[in-house]
């Protein structure tokens, strides 16, 4: 139930219709921050991750309309969502952000300004024309060199870097490796970290997140929280989550040594190379055998012959057993050829390794490794991410120079130079044989069509797809039972949504394509929940209340009990849905005070 609800139930007599009018109106305003009639946000982007803001903004806020003005381009880029098709939004279209353009949007007195463009230098250049324009406002920026960020961050008053690359990237390493995004956070002197029940002991819980053994049927934040299998737990300095499986995959390696050897070995030269040494050497072991048993001498001594017979060749003696004699000249002609094959694999394998990490082709065969396809923000970074948790990487694309080129080159990681739709170079990367294909190009049909043809060279691949459509991604799931993140920007856009807005959101949690938030909230004077139990900020599947502060007070009880009565000024810790959090703000933000009757003249 709403504040406009409540007023309503509280207003009665002849004078009710009048006194409602007045209340709805002061609680309308009483709603929106430093008394503003319509807060102002200005957006500056065209991209996925403009858009989702764009929304979530208006989503988030449906109790408290904001003004919304975004600055786009004069030119459309291919791909991008439509933006200029959203409601209630007002364009401005121009090709440079200077002084100019964001006094024509109306920065001037506006509550925040999120520059949103994949352009570090210009959007710092853009925050400095806006300081001209605006000195108290908020800003949020988009970044993707994370030093580079910090740094700019102290030129400003008021300032946050975000990075939607750093924020999506553990989600597509879990998704990759099975298990679940490795998101951890620090709030009230706890460390907390999103991990299987399995995993965590039952004292460590602290929440049920997301019941997630039916893939077509994820359940977030269950009503019956001992059936959410996805928890948030207290860190106790345990591994969890990706950290898990990296040691389950190194121990793997520990049992099986000769894998690893032989996979060594078979990726030095080409197969044609190899097959002639082994035979090579096959003849040589068994007529080195013959010779031992013909001259009745020891192992040492017949391995001591053989080399001798092979690599330098037998001396001639006429009276000697022709059996002998022919098993010397089979060995010193299986020398002759044993020679350039040696020198031929050696020169093949540098060969072939320099053609890895320069040219981009990869003639070895791997196995047990990830693949991935598009070296942009978010690639590069899922690239490092895997190379540092010890998962051997082969990354591909089209475009020699990607912004994660230099990184490949830099860790020694095969890098293939060609389009990762095609069913060649999927089978160059050795997909075949690899445990996961992560696609995380910004081309949605390039996409799609390399998830397809990587299942059909292995039916049980584990494909991790990058789409920009939720409904699309939702299908193509079900149909192909894909692992899908359905977007970058759809998992960083709340985070940014509420940077801009300055609210109190500790951390996000992704949920395959749901998005959680962690955030505080002060309970406000005469608001719809002072007075009541912590039961009631509980709301069905969208709020979840895992701590307590009670007014004045910093320490947290974490885990209280429900039937606790909330009081004016305690702060409540919550996970919950977008929606969820939105209606919590209006439950905890103050009413006015309900305005004196005045009796109706007597007639």
């Amino acid at each position: 139930m709403n504040g406009i609800a409540t007023i309503r139930d509280m207003t009665s007599g002849p004078w009710r219709s009048r006194a409602r009018r007045v209340v709805e109106s002061r609680l309308r305003d009483s709603l929106r921050p430093n008394g503003e009639t319509r807060p102002h946000y200005v957006v500056c982007g065209d991209d996925a991750l403009a858009y989702w803001v764009v929304r979530t903004l208006r989503r988030d806020t449906p109790t408290s309309p904001v003004r919304i003005t975004v600055i786009v381009p004069t030119r459309r880029r291919p791909g991008d969502p439509d933006i200029t098709a959203l409601r209630g939004v007002r364009i401005v279209r121009a090709e440079r952000l200077n002084e100019e353009t964001f006094r024509l949007a109306g920065l001037a007195g506006a509550a925040g300004l999120a520059l949103l463009h994949q352009d570090d230098v210009g959007n710092i250049h853009a925050a400095l024309c806006a300081q001209e324009v605006e000195p108290d406002l908020r800003l949020v920026m988009r970044m993707f060199n994370a030093n580079l960020g910090l740094g700019v961050k102290r030129l400003f008053a008021d300032c946050e870097v975000l990075s939607d690359a750093s924020m999506a990237a553990p989600a597509f390493v879990a998704a990759a490796l099975g298990e679940v995004a490795p998101t951890h956070f620090r709030h009230a002197g706890r460390t907390l970290l999103v991990a299987r029940r399995t995993d965590v002991r039952p004292e460590h819980v602290v929440v049920g997140l997301a019941d997630t053994r039916e893939a077509n049927n994820l359940r977030v934040l269950p009503s019956d929280e001992s059936r959410a299998d996805l928890v948030l737990a207290e860190a106790t300095g345990r591994p969890a989550g990706t950290e898990l499986a990296a040691r389950r995959l190194a121990r793997a390696r520990w049992r099986h040594p000769f894998t690893g050897l032989l996979r060594g070995i078979r990726s030095f030269a080409t197969r044609k190379i190899g097959m002639a040494t082994l035979s090579v050497l096959a003849i040589v072991a068994l007529f080195g055998f013959l010779l031992a048993q013909a001259e009745g001498v020891s192992i040492a001594e017949a391995v001591y012959l053989t080399l001798l017979t092979t690599f330098s060749g037998a001396e001639p003696e006429a009276g000697t057993d022709p059996r002998v004699q022919v098993m010397q000249v089979v060995l010193t002609l299986a020398g002759l050829a044993l020679i350039p094959l040696i020198t031929a694999a050696v020169v093949d394998g540098i060969v072939n390794a320099k053609l890895a990490l320069t040219v981009g082709r990869l003639s070895v065969r791997r196995d047990g490794h990830v693949v991935v396809v598009g070296l942009g923000n978010v690639g590069s970074r899922v690239v490092g991410q895997l190379h540092d948790l010890g998962i051997e990487v082969v990354a591909v694309d089209k475009d020699p120079d990607a912004r994660g080129s230099s990184l490949v080159r830099r860790l020694g990681v095969p890098f293939i130079v060609a389009d990762g739709a095609q069913e060649e170079t999927l089978r160059a990367a050795s997909v075949a044989t690899c445990q996961a294909l992560v696609m995380v190009s910004t081309d949605d049909v390039t996409n799609l069509q390399a998830a397809l043809n990587g299942r059909s060279l292995n039916p049980d691949l584990r494909v991790v797809l990058r789409l920009f459509d939720g409904d699309f991604a939702a299908r193509i799931q079900r149909a192909f039972d894909i692992t899908i993140s359905r977007s970058v920007s759809y998992l960083a856009a709340p985070s940014f949504a509420s940077a801009l807005t300055n609210r109190n959101v500790i951390a996000t949690i992704p949920v395959d394509r749901h998005v959680l938030l962690v955030a505080e909230v002060t309970v406000g004077e005469r608001s719809p929940l002072d007075g009541l139990r912590l039961r009631d900020a509980n709301r069905g599947t969208g709020v979840r209340v895992i701590g307590l502060a009670r007014s004045g007070q910093r320490r947290m009880r974490w885990s209280p009990t429900l039937e606790s009565r909330i009081r004016a000024g305690d702060r409540i810790t919550v996970v919950a849905r977008r929606a969820g959090l939105s209606w919590l703000l209006t439950q905890t933000t103050p009413l006015p005070p309900v305005p004196e009757a005045e009796p109706d003249p007597v007639p």
